[in-house]
């Protein structure tokens, strides 16, 4: 990979001296959905797909921008003067985004970039491939430049950018996943606090299996947005009647006390889901240490269900593979992963049933959606590297 990277360009750029190259993965989440702008906890993993970049330091101010997944779009050139929060929309919003974060950190380029990337992460797919590209170029600029930040920074920093400079309010697991991932580990971690531990997948005969919808709904970013919104005011109206930072601070039997104080059904259903799949998140972690696979799968099936009734970020075609999944003997659970509306349901399959799992979810999704979805049997790789 990293000699197609320096020949592709050698071809864009004229010549290829003084390039580096590096990777940084997606992610895919095992459970533990939208909780992590809630103060609660997730359990992600990085994956061995993810974005690719080779750069190098210019002498000037300038910008070249090249991606290898839209070539068509040719080198977008702009400068380090040249910084539009919220106002460019193209994908070179998300490198300049963290180029604008760092520098009002304190770590000011001194000289432009040229940048060729390619990611393998399907786009649309859910798998994180904005936070992959983040968490790339901060690596990158760190390396290039001597900046004396860490991983953990770049996740909080890769956030910072996609929220103030992007205009898309996520929460930090994204980052973060890419950023500190471990090989064959997911990362149980607190959002509120940032604590985290690494958490040893070993799913004897079984396998994580990716399927892609190939189907994103354009309301992903406006109903994210919504969505935090809701738990927001949600916070608010419990805030009156207990003490609490977060809905990741509240046990269940808090929760149940003191729900009524919600007025409108649909916030207080979201705040259902972001405590309930909180616990969750933690019960399963914990099945996980014990060994116990099915329970960890039972967990991932009330989350998606959740997310489909209480928090109304699934959509037809997921549904319709999670139910398909359901259905399949050697199937621990499935549900959807990622922002919602669209994108990937993530699930546990025992190696025997890989391949009926692959034809029956396949043939359903054909005849109820019309629709081809493909298949990814993932590792769990490590994070961010210079090649």
């Amino acid at each position: 990979m990293k000699k197609e990277l320096i020949q592709e360009f050698e071809k864009v750029f004229g010549d290829a001296e003084g390039v580096q190259v590096f990777f940084a993965p997606g992610r895919v989440n095992l459970i533990g959905e939208h909780t992590d702008y809630n103060g609660g906890h997730v359990f992600p993993c990085a994956l061995t797909i993810g974005t690719y970049g080779a750069v190098r330091k210019r002498n000037d101010d300038k910008l070249r921008l090249y991606s290898m997944n839209f070539a068509d779009l040719g080198i977008i050139e702009s400068s380090l003067s040249d910084m539009r929060p919220k106002e460019e929309t193209q994908w070179t919003a998300y490198p300049k985004g963290v180029i604008w974060t760092f520098e009002k950190n304190g770590y000011k380029l001194p000289s432009g970039i040229d940048l060729l990337l390619y990611g393998d992460i399907p786009n649309g797919s859910g798998l994180s491939s904005s936070a992959s590209l983040e968490v790339l170029t901060g690596y990158m600029l760190k390396t290039l430049f001597g900046f004396d930040v860490s991983n953990k920074d770049l996740a909080v920093m890769g956030q910072y950018s996609e929220n103030n400079y992007n205009g898309m309010n996520c929460g930090i697991m994204d980052q973060f996943a890419s950023a500190m991932g471990k090989k064959d580990n997911a990362i149980f971690l607190d959002t509120a606090t940032l604590e985290f531990e690494y958490a040893p997948i070993v799913l004897n005969g079984y396998k994580i299996v990716v399927t892609n919808s190939k189907v994103k709904h354009s309301l992903v970013n406006s109903e994210y947005n919504t969505r935090r919104k809701e738990c927001e005011e949600a916070l608010k109206q419990l805030q009156t009647v207990v003490d609490c930072k977060t809905l990741g601070d509240l046990s269940a039997e808090d929760y149940a006390t003191h729900a009524r104080v919600i007025a409108d059904p649909t916030v207080r259903a979201r705040a259902t889901h972001a405590v309930c799949e909180n616990i969750r998140t933690i019960k399963a972690v914990e099945a996980l240490k014990k060994n116990d696979l099915k329970e960890f799968g039972q967990l991932m099936n009330a989350s998606h269900v959740s997310l489909r009734d209480d928090y109304a970020v699934s959509c037809p075609e997921i549904d319709v593979l999670v139910d398909a999944a359901w259905k399949v003997e050697g199937v621990l659970g499935s549900r959807i992963t990622g922002g919602g509306f669209g994108g990937c349901t993530v699930s546990i399959v025992a190696d025997a049933s890989i391949e009926e799992f692959k034809e029956e979810v396949a043939k359903e999704y054909k005849e109820k959606c019309g629709l081809e979805c493909e298949f990814y049997v993932v590792e769990i790789g490590d994070g961010p590297r210079e090649l």
